[in-house]
């Protein structure tokens, strides 16, 4: 294989296995690595310094560049506005109603959004526009909050923002930046790929990631400008669980069911990433097959191992150990996590 390419290679272990009776039908492969304040590693299992696209668990070190610009505070966006900055959304009525405000706040409209239209990701609100036979728009974009927080950096800093999805933007730059200094990963002339709303991606291994998202914790708390940047965005995420993903969501119910003890972040293709707050933990994953259902259960699970507060931990058993059933609405099996030693 090509040196260039070797991190195409999956060779992890068995982290997530699938249940039918005693039958072990199926198992998704994947890493996952678990560090506290200091870097120190708690708990991994594959290979975490291999680099993966962290895709939208990365939403909030990106938040972070309007937050701690001033942006934020001179357009006196609120903590609905960092957690949508944050979310992958639904697409609910909740979700598109603030984005519009926020962009009329902004004085920008749904045409200066630059991810482009899909349906929303929500049953109902998709069902809705199908019988009002309405095509959906920029805003019902599951990451139409994380674009409308570039717009405010961009009219903050005085920076053009048509192409602002381009690598080479002065926008993507300094977000951009901000990761790299964030992560303590130096992305240097690596060659970006492009996310599903069109900005560039960039690959950072698990471990980085994971040493990210712990600075997020309390016990991280300090006064310069990016702890506070970082405590607003996690007040925000904490007082909003709704906006940042939304109905009958992983991250909304456990982000709300921890009662202000962490935050979680999912990104496309088995990506997730998490934050025990009061522990300084951070947590970061990715299943091989880009599989969901084995993302949510295998951060469920780490949730519940590392987390000192016995209700969230009670409240995770049911996100650790899905059942499967079938049409007759029988359980005949069960999604959960493979024998994982720390």
């Amino acid at each position: 294989m090509n040196e260039k390419n070797k991190h195409l290679r999956y060779d992890n272990p068995p982290v997530i296995e699938v249940w039918r009776g005693s039958f072990l039908e199926c198992i998704h492969r994947g890493a996952a690595v678990v560090v506290d304040l200091a870097g120190n590693i708690l708990f991994e299992v594959g290979d975490v310094t291999r680099p993966i696209y962290a895709r939208s668990s990365l939403k909030p070190l990106q938040a972070l560049a309007m937050v701690e610009s001033g942006a934020a505070t001179h357009y006196r966006l609120d903590g609905a506005h960092l957690s949508l900055a944050c979310a992958s959304h639904n697409g609910e009525k909740a979700h598109v109603d603030r984005v519009m405000k926020w962009l009329s706040a902004i004085d920008a409209d749904e045409s200066t959004l630059e991810c482009g239209a899909h349906y929303p990701l929500d049953q109902p609100a998709r069902d809705e526009l199908v019988c009002q036979d309405l095509k959906p728009q920029r805003v019902h974009n599951n990451c139409s909050g994380k674009h409308s927080g570039f717009l405010t950096l961009a009219r903050y800093l005085g920076i053009d923002p048509v192409g602002y999805i381009e690598p080479n933007h002065p926008l993507q730059q300094e977000i951009t930046r901000t990761v790299e200094e964030t992560c303590d990963y130096a992305l240097g002339d690596a060659e970006p790929g492009v996310d599903g709303c069109g900005i560039p991606v960039y690959g950072i291994p698990l471990f980085s990631l994971a040493n990210a998202f712990a600075a997020f914790s309390t016990r991280a708390n300090g006064g310069d400008v990016r702890a506070k940047s970082r405590q607003a965005i996690v007040d925000g995420i904490l007082e909003y669980p709704y906006l940042i993903a939304g109905r009958e969501r992983f991250d909304s119910r456990v982000i709300e069911a921890s009662r202000g003890g962490a935050i979680v972040k999912t990104g496309a293709e088995g990506v997730f990433i998490g934050t025990l707050l009061d522990e300084g933990i951070g947590i970061a994953l990715k299943i091989d097959d880009g599989a969901t259902r084995a993302s949510e259960v295998l951060m469920a699970e780490l949730l519940a191992r590392f987390s000192r507060n016995p209700v969230f931990v009670e409240a995770l058993d049911a996100e650790r150990n899905i059942p499967i059933k079938n049409a007759a609405g029988l359980t005949v099996g069960a999604v959960r996590a493979a024998a994982l030693s720390v």
